[in-house]
């Protein structure tokens, strides 16, 4: 029995440790299956976090590419313009009534509500003002810079952010304590007066009256300056006391003197006179009044003088334009009169600058846009007589490109009553396009009418094309003459086959029309057109042998210049060779 247990027990007990063992990498395997398991969870976990994190940042990404759109103020619009003349209203409010108010005290405490309400008006557009100021934009590279953070930062360096800041400051406050008939406090509003004036400017650029407006702008600072300077001779009349000596504002005794309306017209009336230096005034009598008095004066002389060169500067630019007419005028009647032209031609001349003047067609298209560039030219031009060239029947199936080459090639010409346009027989060099007026065709006479031609006709645009076998060739077939006054627009012939050369298919197009024109009215012969193309080939063949003549010529020059050459490189080479065999023999 021992034996048995000896025997037994040993393998019972590998058996149970094989067991234990195989129990024990199972479950080893299981845990390392499971841990894999929850680690590739984990992992798919963690991509689809990783996901929304990256769609998440996307969209915040999306977000930030997107700005917001705020509104901007562009200065070059005209609601720009509007809001200037609205903000320029309480800005001239306060230049007038501050002074007014703070030494006419009448003035003050018998509108107290009224002028509570233009104040604090003026205020709140002082307010939107700052804001509009800020969302201005502004050129960067010629592109306008839309960007609130950026607009926001320039306006804060600028020194004007520093006025409109001191004109927004809230000094009303100080009526709380000091009581509300005290507007000199308001003074700091004054600090914004930028706005005013650039008011002004912008007005006279977009004016048709530049001039008239100078005047009455110069006109309306003096009006300022004196209101200013009442105020301040009433305001010292009032320290120094009413009546007290002859020079301040008279004593109160008189009811007269006592109503404000008469008060600011005396001080209105002492001022205009003081500063104008015109008139008699009371002479001063205490050193302060002196003082004043000649500071007034000093202003005055200036005033004066700015009164006279600016009026006489302006009045000169109005008659310019007249002036160099006259001028005009003037060496031509001289040159009449030094050739003894005959008094009929020489009234006729003067007729005809006198109609260029009344109907203000004294300009020379060509002097006053050639400051503009090519592209706003042709703008002008495309604007102005483009609706004219399209009537013409050659040019109304013509690219836009052409069209616009010859619009701008377009000559104004004004002819008088009588004057012919053109003869039969002429050569025609231009053709023509009745702007205004009306032409007469005439026989050979030049009484007999045949046609009358008005606004938007046009004639001798076969002609300039120089078609092929029209039995009038480039000569004129009628007689054309102004009935009154006429105003053209001529095409010359060369402008024309200038332009055309950029074009050659609207070249050929323009000779078929013109073709299918003169073979509608029986004006071509097919014989001349043979004798034509003939004449145009020899003609080429002829300059195809020139240019080989004047080809092989050069040729020939050319070859004797290179064999020149060859020689003169040969004899260089042998003398080198000559040269290096004998320094061999002296070195040997």
């Amino acid at each position: 029995m021992p034996f048995g247990k000896s025997s037994v027990g040993p393998v019972e007990a590998s058996l149970s440790s094989r067991r234990t063992e195989g129990s024990m990498r199972s479950s080893r395997g299981e845990g390392a299956l499971a841990a894999q398991n929850m680690n590739n969870c984990n992992n798919n976990d963690g991509k689809k976090d990783e996901k929304k994190d990256d769609k998440k940042d996307d969209k915040k990404d999306a977000k930030k590419e997107e700005p917001k759109e705020v509104w901007i103020m562009d200065p070059a619009t005209d609601t720009y313009y509007y809001w200037l003349c609205t903000i320029s209203i309480p800005v001239f409010y306060n230049l007038i009534f501050l002074v007014a108010r703070s030494c006419f005290n009448e003035l003050q405490s018998g509108n107290v509500t009224m002028l509570m309400v233009f104040d604090y008006s003026s205020d709140v557009l002082y307010c939107i003002d700052t804001f509009v100021r800020a969302r201005t934009g502004f050129l960067e590279q010629g592109l306008l810079v839309k960007d609130a953070k950026i607009l926001k930062e320039k306006y804060m360096k600028t020194r004007q952010f520093k006025l409109d800041m001191i004109s927004v400051i809230p000094t009303d406050l100080i009526f709380l304590k000091i009581g509300i008939n005290n507007p000199e406090w308001r003074f700091n509003r004054l600090f914004r007066l930028a706005r005013l004036f650039e008011f002004f400017d912008r007005t006279e650029t977009r004016t048709n009256f530049p001039n008239i407006f100078r005047i009455a702008n110069l006109v309306l600072y003096i009006i300022i300056i004196i209101h200013w300077n009442g105020c301040l001779y009433f305001a010292i009349s009032k320290v120094l006391g009413f009546g007290s000596d002859t020079w301040v504002y008279p004593d109160g005794k008189n009811p007269e003197f006592n109503r404000l309306l008469r008060q600011y017209i005396y001080c209105f009336y002492w001022s205009t006179l003081t500063l104008t230096t015109i008139g008699e005034t009371p002479p001063p009598v205490r050193d302060i009044e002196y003082f004043f008095v000649v500071a007034d004066f000093l202003t005055g002389v200036l005033i004066f003088a700015t009164i006279v060169g600016n009026v006489g500067a302006m009045i000169s630019n109005m008659n310019a334009a007249r002036v160099e007419f006259q001028a005009k005028i003037d060496s031509i009647k001289q040159y009449m009169q030094f050739r003894k032209v005959t008094k009929d031609l020489e009234m006729r001349v003067v007729k005809w600058f006198d109609y260029l003047w009344t109907e203000e067609k004294t300009c020379d298209e060509k002097l006053v846009l050639k400051n503009l560039p090519d592209k706003l030219k042709a703008e002008i031009a495309i604007n102005v007589h483009l609706e004219t060239l399209r009537k013409v029947r050659i040019f109304q199936d013509c690219e836009a490109g052409l069209l616009v080459e010859l619009v701008l090639k377009l000559q104004p010409q004004v002819f008088s009553p009588g004057d012919y346009i053109c003869k039969k027989g002429d050569i025609g060099r231009e053709m023509y396009i009745i702007k205004g007026g009306k032409l007469a065709v005439v026989a050979d006479d030049g009484v007999t009418q045949f046609v009358v031609l008005s606004d938007g006709a046009y004639f001798g645009e076969i002609s300039i094309l120089g078609i092929k076998g029209s039995k009038a060739g480039n000569r004129r077939t009628a007689n054309i003459r102004s009935v009154g006054y006429s105003d053209l627009f001529a095409l010359s012939k060369d402008d024309l086959m200038e332009a055309l050369i950029e074009y050659p298919d609207a070249k050929n197009l323009l000779e078929e029309k013109g073709k299918a024109i003169l073979m509608k009215d029986n004006l071509i012969d097919e014989s001349l057109v043979a004798a034509t193309d003939a004449k145009d080939l020899e003609d080429k063949v002829n300059r195809v042998e020139a240019s080989v003549e004047i080809m092989t010529a050069k040729f020939r020059k050319i070859s004797a210049q290179y064999e020149s050459s060859q020689r003169k490189l040969k004899q260089r080479l042998s003398n080198m060779s000559n040269q290096v065999r004998t320094l061999r023999v002296d070195h040997e």
